[in-house]
């Protein structure tokens, strides 16, 4: 089976060599999928062969080490996915601060024989907290009490001040592993319940409790207002068209022809591109690639399909297979330049390709609004509502904005929050187009659709303590709930839609903000 050179050179921790007190050592990673290894073929530093019996392996931090003269074809070493293995060169060293050169040569199974090289450095001593430096156990568990509260203590001294609520988590610090660095406490939100929200959805079907975390007042009370005119012409309904998350690498080449001629190679090769991409992930699927020419320069879209989770760092690692594999059949020496993100995914940032092409969930939310309950609750007709929104889409045309609605990021931040969401994907999510139109029966019909909702219920930080019971209260928690939460947040989008709009159509949203908004 053969691997590709860049992703072989992903096996090195990059970071792991280091002198040690019988000579010198560095870390391999399992990043490919489950293996054995079989012997050990060559070892060098700075081009100098080390002997193999010299040469110890370690697996995960184990107490016994394994010579390669005690692997073979009969004896495999047991190499899983995700597992590190130190190799340690007895006698070596030590080597002196600054770069140095690796190479490995080995054997294993499935994947036959494979070698890598890389360069990594021996860094200069590292400071102490002592040192003016944030205390943290590099090689050790990071997150018990003993480490966090070393941290409080720094930050205790540091400041001269002794906070209360910041150092006063509900959940064991083992919690945060994964999520933060350096963990010292927690900010708290103030959350607040919208809703019941009746949602008509193809996976969000009922009424929910909507949990929005938010220091701004009104906000909450805003949303209740608009749900309930929402519940009384019979809910939302809510449907996902579309779901893809992007990887943009882009290839240099000399000039605008090869560059094309490239993207025409791409295509011809998707089976294979796509074989590679699949292979680093159990749940992502490659759809399909889009390619843009510009200059000398290909950048190609990777959009798949993620699961459960946002996915941003499993297509990072899928396009990143799939690119090896790219340049090694293509031909490392036809392509002058490679860069596994251009920019052209548009991480974190909102841009028009997205609105266009989707990124996380393409949703909408819509209902037909029934002039009585407008009237009744927000004291607004259908036709001065629909004429305001006609007014303020020419004020975001006007004003180069990427949303014509009134304020849909608040429903998202404030449920991203609320739910464990990554809230700088905000940025993408921020886009929306607002539409209306009068009825033939004097009602209003208005949806909403946000073209690039990231979410995720399964990872990052929807596992954490409040987030994950946010999420089991909207039902949303466990597999295959992820397109249910879209619905769910598009609804409440809309929600809020609806009561801004009809408050600045009504002229009550200066005294609403008056009444529940002053924190005198």
């Amino acid at each position: 089976m053969e691997v590709p050179s860049m992703l072989l050179k992903q096996l090195y921790d990059y970071g792991s060599l280091q002198n040690t007190d019988g000579g010198v050592a560095f870390t391999i990673v399992n990043r490919l999928s489950d293996a054995r290894f079989t012997g050990i073929d060559r070892v060098a530093l700075n081009g100098e062969d080390v002997p193999l019996d010299a040469v110890r392996l370690r697996v995960d931090d184990q107490a016994d080490t394994l010579a390669p003269a005690n692997l073979s074809d009969e004896a495999p070493l047991a190499f899983e996915t995700q597992q590190s293995l130190e190799v340690l060169l007895e006698g070596c060293g030590p080597l002196d601060e600054g770069k140095h050169d690796i190479e490995v040569a080995f054997r294993s199974e499935p994947f036959g024989a494979l070698s890598f090289a890389v360069e990594d450095a021996i860094e200069g001593e590292k400071q102490s907290s002592e040192d003016g430096q944030i205390p943290r156990r590099e090689g050790e568990d990071d997150y018990t009490p003993a480490a966090v509260e070393e941290r409080r203590q720094f930050v205790r001294d540091f400041t001269d001040a002794d906070p209360e609520h910041l150092f006063s988590p509900s959940f064991a610090p083992e919690e945060a592993k994964g999520n933060v660095e350096n963990y010292t406490g927690v900010a708290q939100v103030p959350l607040g319940f919208a809703g019941p929200l009746t949602v008509n959805g193809e996976h969000a079907q009922g009424e929910f409790l909507i949990p929005l975390a938010t220091s701004e007042g009104t906000l909450v009370a805003s949303y209740n207002r608009g749900i309930k005119v929402l519940n009384a012409s019979g809910g939302a309904t809510a449907t996902v068209v579309s779901d893809h998350m992007q990887r943009a690498p882009v290839f240099v080449f000399e000039n605008a022809r090869q560059a094309r001629d490239f993207t025409h190679w791409v295509d011809e090769h998707m089976d294979a591109v796509r074989a590679e991409a699949e292979a680093t992930t159990s749940v992502g699927r490659l759809q399909f690639i889009d390619h843009y020419l510009s200059n000398q320069f290909a950048y190609l879209r990777f959009n798949y399909s993620t699961g459960d989770a946002a996915g941003q760092n499993m297509v990072g690692r899928a396009t990143f297979a799939a690119c090896s594999w790219i340049i090694d059949a293509y031909g490392e020496e036809n392509i002058d330049h490679f860069f596994l993100e251009s920019n052209f995914a548009t991480d974190k940032k909102a841009s028009q390709v997205n609105v266009m092409r989707t990124r996380g969930k393409r949703v909408t939310a819509e209902a037909t609004l029934e002039r009585e309950a407008l009237a009744q609750v927000m004291r607004v007709e259908p036709e001065v509502l629909d004429y305001h929104l006609g007014v303020a889409t020419t004020g975001a045309f006007f004003s180069g904005a990427n949303n014509n609605g009134a304020h849909s990021p608040n429903a998202i931040t404030a449920m991203f929050i609320a739910t464990g969401q990554d809230v700088a994907n905000v940025a993408e999510s921020s886009a929306a187009i607002l539409y209306s139109e009068l009825t033939s029966d004097g009602d209003i019909y208005i949806s909403l659709t946000i073209p690039s909702l990231i979410v995720a219920t399964h990872g990052g930080g929807t596992g954490l303590p409040t987030q994950r019971e946010c999420l089991k209260l909207l039902g949303c928690r466990g597999e295959g709930q992820v397109r249910k939460l879209a619905e769910i947040i598009a609804a409440v989008a809309l929600a809020g839609e609806i009561s801004l709009g009809s408050a600045i159509s009504s002229s009550d949203w200066v005294s609403s903000h008056e009444t529940y908004g002053r924190n005198r």
